[in-house]
């Protein structure tokens, strides 16, 4: 979806809704295909005192297994921006400021940067997950194995023997 701004960058108290849908199903993240439901952007551009503003609120749905025991789970995730846009500035890069020269805006491009910039790093069924042993592979989260997981490493060995005295 691309945006003509010419409208909003020459009116002030001019507004445009964004109210879209993209799909990301086909994004490998870590061997999953995470992003099943569609991504809903919804927002506007504006101008107020000649300074025009993106504001959106990008809401996706992150499913995949969990990093410590593997079961399927999925959490909802809320990006918001507010950006200024600018047709240039004088400094090469800024956070706040988005170019667009031809004042048109891919949406689409904007939101996939975004959205692969917030997925999670480390995805958990539970903020308490308490993942598999490492022994038997049981689910912990389900209770315990009954596994002996005290091993000592072999080179630690004479250490443990002075805390068991």
């Amino acid at each position: 979806m691309i945006l003509d701004l010419k409208r909003i960058f020459a009116t002030e108290n001019s507004v445009l809704e964004v109210n879209h849908l993209l799909d990301m199903s086909d994004v490998d993240f870590m061997g999953n295909y995470p992003l099943k439901d569609p991504i809903k952007i919804t927002g506007s551009v504006s101008n107020k005192a000649s300074v025009v503003s993106l504001n959106l609120n990008i809401e996706y749905t992150f499913a995949a297994p969990c990093d410590r025991c593997g079961v399927f789970a999925q959490h909802n995730h809320t990006v918001i921006i507010d950006k200024l846009l600018a047709t240039a500035i004088e400094r090469q890069e800024s956070d706040t400021i988005i170019t667009v020269p031809d004042m048109k805006l891919d949406v689409d491009e904007f939101v996939y940067s975004e959205v692969i910039l917030d997925l999670p790093s480390k995805h958990l069924c539970n903020e308490d997950c308490k993942g598999i042993c490492f022994k038997c592979g049981k689910n912990l989260n389900e209770g315990e194995c009954g596994c002996n997981t005290r091993e000592v490493d072999p080179r630690l060995a004479k250490l443990m023997e002075l805390l068991d005295n």
